[in-house]
């Protein structure tokens, strides 16, 4: 396994900047997950890592060995596709054996590291099998079974689940993790899912226009976003934005009708001075109904079962908030919200960067 580092890394195509100036680091041994938008320019990162692609500067080091130059089969990568890429005139079996004879090694190796990749995934019984009778979890398990059978030093997954259904994809997210666990190697992963983000991660790099804004655990990523951006890809429902500007202890929530709006009270932030044009971040699970507190109309609501989500505007201000499941409301109910002031978010108005953390 390899530790991979990313520095200045630049990625044009045309007159188009699709990375502009990636610095990253992937510990050895760690799962790495790049995720954010469509467009981004995550998969171009993992194209580069993998060599599918070249840097038009910047560099990218394997462990103290430079491999922003070398071609992809130089560079002791495995790759699992979106798509599959299984050979449907091969069986299982002469799938995952495929690249091992290509590199002409002994038979003896290719049937113990086949065996061995098929005992891992439970491929065993689907070893004769064409491509076309497996169904879309199984060709993807062949898939990893290939990446597998090589022994990389480092494993690169470009959304290997989007073809997959919502069950599907939850256990074979779970058998990813198993499987690098198991093998104990460098995986570098990429997805638009935030879910798959921070499940999966060790290591979560949360990437927008070309760049990376925050890198780090994912819950601390979660808990302390460096960023509106962040702050608001992750978490679902999103997290839920009120304008207003810092009096004291408090933001004064902006009202379109230029009344006074209610006021939500911050933990303290030195960079949150007085008069100051701010953005309040709040998770709607981070709201809880009191007695005496911030007033929610209700204008739609979701009961999803074991929880409930009341829809409505604060100051005129759309806001979202998750209730337990007993609270009933319809929509008409007026609400007061109470906030923990330690789960309050403050962004520059302008930046849009986090005045707390």
């Amino acid at each position: 396994m390899a530790a991979v580092t990313i520095e200045g890394l630049l990625k044009r195509f045309g007159d188009t900047e699709v990375l502009k100036g990636i610095d990253a680091e992937v510990p050895e041994g760690s799962f790495a997950v790049l995720v954010g938008p469509s467009g981004c320019g995550k998969s171009t990162l993992l194209r580069l890592i993998a060599g599918l692609e070249q840097a038009d500067g910047g560099s990218i080091r394997f462990d103290e060995r430079n491999v922003t130059q070398l071609e992809p089969r130089d560079r002791d990568v495995a790759m699992v596709f979106q798509s599959y890429a299984l050979y449907p005139h091969l069986s299982v079996r002469e799938n995952l054996c495929f690249g091992l004879r290509l590199r002409k090694a002994k038979q003896k190796d290719i049937d113990k590291r086949v065996d061995e990749a098929a005992s891992m995934l439970g491929l065993e019984p689907l070893l004769d099998r064409m491509p076309k009778a497996l169904s879309g979890g199984q060709r993807q398990r062949v898939a990893m079974g290939r990446a597998i059978v090589r022994r990389p030093s480092l494993f690169l997954f470009d959304e290997p689940l989007s073809n997959l259904d919502a069950a599907l994809r939850a256990q074979v997210r779970v058998d990813i993790r198993k499987l690098h666990d198991q093998l104990e190697t460098t995986s570098v992963y990429v997805t638009h899912d935030q879910v798959e983000a921070m499940t999966l991660a060790d290591v979560m790099f949360v990437m927008n226009r070309g760049r990376v804004e925050q890198a780090g655990p994912p819950l601390e990523v979660y808990d302390k976003p460096q960023s509106r951006f962040v702050a608001g890809f992750l978490g679902s429902p999103a997290m839920n934005f009120l304008d207003g500007k810092v009096e004291g202890e408090h933001v004064q929530i902006n009202s379109p009708d230029d009344g006074d709006g209610p006021r939500v009270k911050f933990a303290p932030a030195a960079k949150a001075t007085e008069g100051r044009a701010v953005t309040v971040g709040i998770r709607p699970h981070h709201v809880e109904v009191a007695d005496v507190g911030v007033p929610l109309k209700v204008t739609y609501t979701e009961a999803l079962g074991g929880e409930t989500y009341a829809y409505g505007r604060v100051a005129g201000q759309p806001i979202v908030v998750r209730l337990e499941a007993h609270e009933r409301v319809v929509p008409g109910d007026v609400l007061k919200l109470g906030v923990d002031p330690e789960c309050v978010q403050l962004f520059d108005a302008d930046s849009g960067r986090s005045l707390r953390w």
